[in-house]
């Protein structure tokens, strides 16, 4: 019976051989190679401290592609910029009087993805003019280590309250206590303006210009 798959013979190579280099004891010790690469790693060295002292080092940002030499951002002294609508770290606006603009309507909450977002409502005094219109949380916490960072939160949150335009990441931490965020870290991250605002100011229940309705005026 016949082979289904006869073997072929075999074909001429190209191949020739090579000479292998003496083993002398200066190549075992690698002393060559050694003071190569040495030497490249001063030629480098040298030349980056001599940009660097005369201002000559190229932006790792915008010309560190493009151009030779150091490309590294040298974090935290060295940052990339970011821009104008990258989320980061949660913050929570103030009033006028310092006090939250939350609302505890848990919007925010019930919007998030990740379930990182924990609030406790609470509602005012008797005799408060915002009693029976809003409350205020008695516990605003984020789970940072759980966000994702979608931007969910902000975008339903109707007061402007908590907002993502803080322009800093987390910082690393070695505890996970440490990445829960609870109101008063919330209140005291600045935006990137430096002040704890929000950027989009709204009329307030109470407050004569707002359109709402109100114990005195309950029509538009």
């Amino acid at each position: 019976m016949g082979q289904a798959f006869p073997k072929k013979p075999p074909q001429p190579t190209n191949a020739r051989a090579v000479a292998r280099a003496a083993y002398t004891p200066t190549v075992k010790a690698y002393i060559p190679a050694i003071i190569e690469g040495l030497g490249m790693s001063m030629k480098h060295f040298f030349k980056n401290t001599k940009e660097i002292i005369r201002g000559e080092l190229p932006d790792p940002i915008t010309e560190g592609v493009l151009s030779d030499g150091i490309a590294t951002v040298s974090y935290p002294e060295q940052k990339r910029p970011y821009p104008e609508r990258f989320r980061g770290v949660h913050r929570l606006t103030q009033r006028e009087d310092g006090s939250p603009r939350c609302v505890a309507c848990l919007c925010c909450s019930t919007a998030c993805p990740a379930q990182c977002i924990f609030i406790e409502a609470g509602e005012y005094p008797e005799g408060d003019p915002r009693r029976g219109y809003e409350r205020f949380p008695v516990r605003f916490v984020i789970d940072e280590l759980r966000c994702i960072f979608c931007g969910y939160c902000v975008e339903a949150c109707p007061c402007d309250a908590i907002r993502m335009d803080s322009g800093a990441h987390a910082a690393p931490y070695d505890s996970r206590e440490q990445f829960i965020y609870e109101k008063d870290i919330l209140l005291n991250i600045p935006g990137r303006d430096g002040t704890f605002k929000t950027a989009n100011p709204s009329h307030e229940p109470g407050d004569p210009t707002h359109p709402g309705l109100s114990r005195e005026h309950t029509t538009h």
